[in-house]
């Protein structure tokens, strides 16, 4: 649980990055974030690099917006 799934990307010919989660664009990346993008993503984990780069990811702050009085 936590781990980021169902990212997916695809490499244009003009060199951009296309990200979808769950089949949906989430963000397109071009120049020279795409080309650092490519060579991350070849050297780690793929879900949780495009989680961050598409600002798709947990803040932290979840269990003390879960425990306020108005979320009771």
């Amino acid at each position: 649980m936590g781990t980021p799934e169902g990212f997916d990307w695809h490499e244009r010919g003009d060199g951009s990055v296309v990200i979808t989660h769950h089949g949906s664009m989430a963000t397109v990346l071009r120049g020279r974030r795409a080309r650092d993008f490519v060579e991350d993503v070849e050297a780690g984990d793929d879900q949780e690099l495009m989680a961050r780069v598409t600002g798709n990811y947990r803040r932290g702050n979840e269990r003390t917006a879960k425990q306020h009085p108005r979320n009771r």
